[in-house]
């Protein structure tokens, strides 16, 4: 995993770590500036089918697009998704399945004034190959 940037290089308190914790308390909070992005490597080739968001109200992306390619290979863009500006969990963002090693979440226009985006949850579902 990696992120694009840690607000105030705060990883204890706002890392990449925050992402996939499951805790409604913690979140992965970037920096201010554009374009903000999350890149997964996976050990072993998936079959993405479905991508699950939860942002913080005021600091989520008008637009998420989502990159991804196999080892070795270039990043060829997969999907683009239009997310609401909510608390709520988002889990209704099917993605035309594709088999991949890295994934590459840009979140391309946040609605913060600073660019800065919080997510609290990040679920990436497939099946492993």
């Amino acid at each position: 995993r990696r992120v694009s940037s840690v607000l105030n290089r705060d990883v204890k308190q706002f890392g990449k770590q925050h992402l996939f914790d499951g805790s409604e308390e913690t979140c992965w909070n970037s920096d201010q500036g554009t374009s903000q992005w999350v890149t997964l490597d996976f050990p072993q080739p998936v079959r993405l089918s479905e991508l699950r968001l939860q942002f913080q109200g005021g600091f989520s992306s008008r637009l998420c697009t989502l990159e991804g390619c196999r080892t070795g290979e270039e990043l060829v863009k997969i999907s683009e998704l239009y997310p609401q500006d909510s608390h709520a969990m988002q889990i209704s963002f099917q993605v035309e399945e594709t088999v991949l090693d890295k994934l590459k979440i840009t979140f391309g226009s946040s609605t913060d004034f600073f660019g800065r985006i919080v997510v609290y949850h990040l679920g990436v579902l497939g099946e492993r190959l």
